[in-house]
């Protein structure tokens, strides 16, 4: 199977589950909104969930709820970044955003209900025992609050009115809190559920979210809006330093594809298993979105 149709199949299996889940819950417009808000997107934090659980021997049904339960938490937050507070994003994922297609208290809420949908997911049963599931709930917490995510969106919101743009260095430790906690959280998920070192997966996380996040300063710079599906050159609006801004566009996909390159090497101890995750490194910086 390519990576394309994989990585098509996963994000399938956990829009199921996550259908599922609001299924559960009652008819009401927050409801709604979550299932607006988690629809749609490339699903890579959820494939990377899965697919590490599958290089480790362990079925993608017993990892599906980890993979929806940080599908939800990424969710969340682009829901609460996008409000007028944050970001004051109008589009999403090619729609309006939760806000402007409800208002700012329900975007608030659903985003709210996400979060915790996410470790609601982490105490099903399946994921294996309850020492297992405690240790999901305690790694996703950290990666998405003050210690991960969070932290990273404080300091993006503090550049904003930075007398002084970031240095390479502050950007780099801005985007491992903001985007790089939760795709670290994701790959090492597998070897969580399986009893097995995370320590190469997280290496393998690290060079990854970097590059996913040095591929997005890319395409907001030379993407099209249309297949983004979102605003961009946000950033250069602003006048916030970007690894592009500072290394340079060629430069900037040097870096990208050397960190790539890294990623891989640090799967080296896995083998053939490993190739579904060596393909999707390659694909952060290929991706048109």
């Amino acid at each position: 199977m390519s990576f394309p149709a994989r990585l098509a199949a996963d994000a399938a299996l956990i829009q199921a589950r996550l259908d599922t889940a609001f299924a559960a819950k009652p008819d009401q417009a927050v409801i709604h909104a979550m299932a607006y808000a988690s629809a749609g997107g490339k699903r890579l934090r959820g494939f990377l969930v899965l697919e590490s659980a599958r290089m480790l021997g362990v079925k993608a049904s017993c990892a599906l709820h980890a993979a929806a339960a940080v599908e939800a938490m990424h969710a969340y937050s682009l829901v609460h970044d996008d409000l007028p507070a944050l970001d004051n994003d109008d589009l999403r994922r090619g729609l309006p955003t939760l806000h402007r297609k409800w208002d700012e208290a329900t975007a608030i809420l659903a985003g709210d209900a996400l979060q915790t949908l996410a470790f609601e997911l982490l105490t099903d049963p399946a994921l294996g025992s309850a020492e297992v599931r405690i240790a999901l709930v305690a790694g996703l917490a950290r990666a998405a609050g003050a210690d991960g995510m969070v932290y990273g969106q404080a300091l993006d919101i503090a550049a904003e009115t930075a007398a002084n743009p970031l240095t390479l260095a502050q950007i780099t430790a801005l985007q491992a809190g903001k985007t790089g906690a939760l795709i670290q959280f994701s790959a090492q998920a597998g070897a969580v559920i399986a009893g097995a070192d995370p320590a190469p997966l997280r290496a393998y996380a690290d060079a990854l979210g970097l590059a996913f996040q040095i591929a997005d300063d890319i395409l907001d710079v030379t993407g099209d809006a249309t297949k983004a599906g979102k605003r961009l050159q946000k950033d250069a609006q602003a006048g916030k330093a970007t690894f592009v801004s500072l290394l340079g566009l060629e430069a900037a996909r040097a870096r990208a594809n050397s960190l790539v390159a890294e990623a891989c090497d640090c799967l080296a101890p896995y083998g053939a298993p490993a190739r579904n995750l060596i393909d999707c490194a390659r694909f952060v910086i290929a991706r048109e979105s």
